[in-house]
């Protein structure tokens, strides 16, 4: 999810993955709170909610991990919060991100699925999320789960920045440069390192938060 250029990634949690960065304050309250927030989150409540609970947070759940990194490449061109306001529809749209159920859509699935306003309706975004479901079944026969495979580009563990602002994060790093690779290796389309380092953020495999950000000690 967030850095300064490209802030994109639980049943309650998730039913709200990485904000694109607007242009806001180098730390936010927030609605109806006096909580310190990264600057990203502005005065949306599903944004603060977002930030709040998922965002940052260590995610090793393959269902959750494929989710954000469809919607970090949805988001490309576009805001985190529209994603964002998205999700549920894309959520009905792609059977609760159901890796086995979302490979196995046909042609006249996806036909479907651009006639839907729901979601991005981009032809190579919405194919690109079925491409990738038959990618992640593969690397999850062969590495026992995605979880596993992705998280090996952080070193198995979280990777602690401490950034004073969030517009001194980077668009990318060596391990989200590495990660892209591998994906696109694997036949996984809208995974460029921007996309990637985004995911990584969103699914705590990198940590960004402000040193001022209330969730700095929590995610």
């Amino acid at each position: 999810m967030a850095t300064a250029s490209a802030l994109s990634a639980l049943s309650a949690l998730s039913a709200l993955s990485a904000p694109s960065a607007p242009s806001a304050p180098s730390a936010s309250t927030g609605p109806a709170t006096a909580r310190c927030r990264c600057g990203w989150v502005g005065d949306d409540p599903l944004m603060a909610a977002y930030h709040d609970e998922e965002w940052g947070v260590p995610s090793h759940d393959d269902r959750h991990l494929f989710e954000m990194l469809t919607l970090e490449g949805a988001q490309a061109g576009l805001s985190w919060r529209t994603i964002l306001h998205k999700r549920m529809a894309y959520r009905r749209a792609f059977s609760d991100f159901d890796i086995d159920r979302v490979a196995r859509y046909t042609p006249r699935r996806i036909e479907r699925l651009l006639a839907d306003p729901g979601i991005v309706r981009n032809r190579l975004k919405v194919e690109s999320t079925v491409a990738n479901a038959r990618s992640v079944r593969l690397i999850r026969d062969e590495f026992g789960s995605l979880a596993r495979y992705l998280w090996s580009f952080a070193g198995g563990r979280p990777i602690v920045n401490r950034w004073r602002d969030y517009r001194d994060a980077p668009a990318s790093s060596a391990e989200s440069d590495a990660m892209s690779r591998a994906l696109k290796a694997r036949g996984c389309r809208f995974v460029g390192t921007t996309i990637c380092y985004a995911f990584m953020q969103a699914t705590g495999m990198v940590d960004d938060h402000q040193l001022d950000c209330f969730r700095r000690a929590h995610a």
